[in-house]
């Protein structure tokens, strides 16, 4: 592997305790982290803490659009939790969307891993109508966002209306967009890198064996095997790039609309903290078009 690659795919799996040295970026991300309100409300869609999500209102009596948000993490849940994606919410609220950032089963969480990640988001997602009867919330204004791991989850998210059964959304329940930031849309080139960089073999023991092995679960959990998605893709990229580039190719040839943003000098963390330049373009990037028509 090459160091650049290795860099990126270490960025990628963000945050891991194993590392040596904390990536560019972090330590400013931490920072701000910390300095975020509480949520207006923690809202179990499961039946426990780990399926749950928190709920942030901008000012006003709504209808308000509806910003869906997942945290990556190595898909792992050592390296991250919710409290990651705080400052990006925090952002959008203040740009008018209601936020439901959401926590899900991870490897090392029982029941983490295929299926039970992918049941949970399906299940966050699933749940925004119960939602809605409590908080104004306008579902026909839906963006998914995720970053790093959470980026391919939210391009999944949006790809199921292409799954069968049981993995499709119901009827009602479709995002007009979805926001990739900075992360993979699929799973199989990131065997064997993984373990590198993150210190154990993550997409193996996430999927429940190799690609040879589950071809069949590998394509439901793969994003990038479902183009077109139906909806707008909002693609940031940052450290990783050159791993998304060629999705936003893909993506565009297929016919769906794509917006994608390529801050200059961007890293993996600085793109999610708002009160960094970086930061604050996606944060109006993201605000700007995961409603445009």
């Amino acid at each position: 592997m090459t160091r650049a690659r290795a860099v990126a795919l270490a960025m990628l799996l963000a945050g891991s305790p194993l590392a040596a040295q904390m990536p560019p970026g972090m330590a400013e991300l931490r920072a701000e982290q910390a300095k975020m309100p509480a949520p207006d409300a923690v809202v179990r869609y499961g039946t426990d803490d780990l399926r749950s999500g928190e709920i942030r209102l901008p000012k006003g009596k709504g209808r308000f659009p509806v910003a869906m948000l997942i945290h990556g993490g190595c898909w792992s849940q050592e390296y991250d939790t919710v409290k990651g994606m705080t400052p990006l919410p925090e952002a959008l609220r203040q740009r008018g969307f209601a936020l439901w950032n959401v926590e899900y089963r991870r490897l090392g969480n029982p029941g983490g891993g295929w299926p039970g990640t992918f049941q949970d988001i399906a299940a966050a997602m699933d749940y925004l109508p119960t939602l809605a009867k409590t908080y104004p919330l306008d579902l026909k204004r839906l963006t998914i966002v995720g970053h790093s791991a959470g980026a391919h989850l939210a391009a999944w998210a949006g790809s199921r209306t292409k799954l069968p059964a049981p993995w499709t959304a119901p009827k009602g329940i479709r995002p007009v967009s979805v926001v990739v930031i900075d992360g993979p849309t699929t799973l199989a080139p990131f065997v064997g890198a993984d373990a590198e960089v993150c210190g154990k073999p993550v997409i193996v023991p996430l999927m429940g064996g190799a690609p040879a092995e589950k071809p069949a679960e590998y394509r439901i959990a793969s994003p990038a095997d479902h183009l077109p998605l139906g909806e707008r893709q909002v693609i940031v990229l940052g450290s990783l790039t050159p791993y998304i580039k060629p999705y936003v190719a893909a993506a565009r040839a297929a016919g769906d609309r794509v917006n994608a943003l390529e801050p200059a000098g961007a890293n993996h963390f600085d793109i999610i903290t708002p009160s960094t330049p970086n930061g604050k373009a996606v944060a109006d990037f993201v605000a700007a078009k995961a409603l445009a028509k």
